[in-house]
């Protein structure tokens, strides 16, 4: 009798809107013998809400993942399903998981997802820019870094493609006025908190968003979307 073989699951999970998780991954989380979660509490809450309950559910953020390998192996080769996710949104886009899912392909063990709301791919939908390219850069890096990084999408080193990024609401307005010294007053969406209920969506030129945003308390997850660049910025 052929010995049952582990498998790994990437779940995506809601961005804010809990009406947003999907049928299949509610299934994957009802049928895993264990939850990786970056945060336990948000994720047990998270399985409350969809009715699912007394779950084994274990931390791995950036800080545990490497320590957490030798775990996930064993209880792969006992034959368990592992379901993977992070906070919010979809695993290894600027969350940790990368590493693990690499280890148990090399492995031989099936690794699979299940594919859910990205906050990346919902701000570009919801901007109106064409989103046949675009490179994603994550959290900006800070100080000289950010503005080395600007210089180099200014030079065009992205070509045409758009630009997206998350940023911390509390260093909001400090980029975007870097992004107008830098790279100029393009056109720029910016949503803040999106699907949850105090979602916000901005869209006009970087000049008009410091306008915006200068006098406001700024609050919440951002994702913002850069139009690429064109043929009068060469």
């Amino acid at each position: 009798m052929t010995e049952k073989k582990g498998k790994l699951w990437i779940v995506g999970t809601p961005i804010g809107n809990l009406d947003d998780m999907t049928i299949r991954g509610k299934r994957v989380f009802e049928e895993a013998d264990l939850i990786l979660a970056e945060d336990t509490r948000r994720m047990r809450s998270l399985l409350s809400s969809l009715g699912i309950e007394n779950k084994d559910v274990v931390s791995l953020n950036m800080h545990n993942q490497e320590e957490r390998l030798s775990f996930i192996i064993r209880k792969l080769d006992e034959g368990a399903e592992i379901a993977l996710s992070s906070d919010a949104g979809m695993p290894v886009i600027s969350d940790p998981g990368a590493k693990i899912i690499r280890v148990c392909r090399d492995r031989g063990f099936e690794v699979d997802v299940s594919p859910g709301p990205s906050a990346v791919t919902s701000a570009i939908a919801i901007s109106g820019f064409p989103g046949s390219h675009f490179t994603f850069l994550g959290f900006l890096p800070r100080g000289k870094n950010r503005r080395r990084l600007l210089r180099k999408i200014s030079r065009g080193s992205y070509g045409e493609s758009l630009i997206v990024f998350f940023e911390s609401p509390f260093r909001l307005m400090e980029t975007l006025r870097e992004i107008l010294e830098i790279i100029g007053d393009r056109e720029i969406f910016i949503g803040r908190e999106l699907t949850k209920l105090f979602q916000e969506s901005f869209f006009g030129c970087v000049s008009d968003a410091i306008q915006k945003f200068a006098f406001s308390e700024v609050k919440g997850e951002i994702t913002v979307v850069l139009s690429g660049r064109d043929e009068e910025d060469v």
